[in-house]
């Protein structure tokens, strides 16, 4: 008996869990512009009524046909040597503006950029521009991929690290010359701010290890961004999760924190627990890159539980 209801459940079980996937047309009956958005779209990871957001200063465009602009490089010379220039009506789009992608084109013709992008901000505005360009200029309009944005660039993480490990030292050697409490150093009976800082280290090293091992599947998620761990890959999945288990440590750290100090040390805690999760993103986050922070990720650990015991 107990096995038949175990078989039963394990039919019903495997058979609930079954996805049969999204209905979708049969192949045979796409045109070939559809064929061409979808091969577009798996290496690109955009297509049309996509939406950007532009964060450069401006980005402009142009009203007329890529084919009409794009000229062969001869005879762009040709036209430069006799003082003249190509005529073209542009528009001007400006920070902060959001626009959709409107169409796409190849020109094979183009020797700066064969790929076109007919980007538009409303019914009477919308005009044309090369994909590197608009690349340059825009980002992806979620407040996750803007929140990547920010995050991704190296010389503002070098300029952060600098920064930030001066006024962190700085802070963390007020804080035990007034013997006051401090994480790995001075710390109160509690893990959780341990704890927190080991995630902090480990999304870091983890963020930057799928930059520098799975670069598209990162461009992918920029494009498409979810924090939901379980509808993406295993190790942006590992990513997501991590984030989620620092905001329910952070939660926790600052609960047991409070508990254990008043009200005024407890600030002057956490002020210095977030210096210390600070130096960590950045050194593990640039370190990473360098394939340092392995070893370096398996030596704070060590640390960390150490000065736990």
């Amino acid at each position: 008996m107990r096995v038949l209801l175990l078989s039963l459940f394990t039919i019903l079980f495997s058979t609930s869990c079954y996805n049969r996937g999204p209905i979708t047309p049969d192949a045979w009956d796409l045109t070939k512009q559809q064929l061409d958005s979808i091969s577009f779209y798996t290496t690109h990871h955009y297509t049309q009524n996509y939406n950007f957001v532009v964060t450069g200063d401006s980005l402009v465009v142009v009203a007329q046909q890529p084919e009409d602009m794009a000229v062969p490089e001869v005879v762009s010379l040709e036209i430069e040597a006799m003082g003249l220039e190509l005529q073209k009506d542009s528009i001007t789009l400006h920070k902060n503006e959001r626009i959709v992608v409107a169409d796409i084109m190849t020109v094979p013709s183009d020797t700066i950029d064969s790929i076109w992008v007919k980007v538009a901000r409303d019914q009477l505005t919308f005009g044309w521009t090369h994909e590197n360009e608009l690349l340059a200029k825009v980002s992806p309009d979620d407040p996750i991929s803007q929140f990547i944005d920010t995050f991704s660039n190296v010389h503002l993480l070098v300029f952060l690290a600098f920064c930030v490990v001066i006024v962190a030292a700085y802070g963390v050697r007020r804080l035990m010359r007034l013997g006051a409490k401090i994480v790995h150093f001075n710390d109160i009976p509690s893990f959780y701010p341990a704890v927190l800082c080991l995630l902090v280290a480990t999304s870091a090293v983890i963020y930057s290890s799928i930059q520098v091992f799975g670069p598209e599947s990162w461009r992918h998620f920029y494009y498409h961004p979810s924090l939901n761990p379980f509808a993406l890959p295993l190790h942006l999945g590992l990513f997501v999760s991590s984030v989620w288990a620092l905001v329910i440590v952070s939660i926790a750290t600052v609960d047991d924190v409070t508990k254990h100090l008043p009200l005024g040390e407890a600030i002057l805690y956490l002020g210095g627990l977030a210096a210390i999760c600070a130096v960590d993103y950045v050194v593990f986050s640039i370190t990473t890159l360098y394939y340092i922070g392995y070893p370096l990720l398996v030596a704070y650990y060590y640390f960390a539980i150490k000065r736990l015991q």
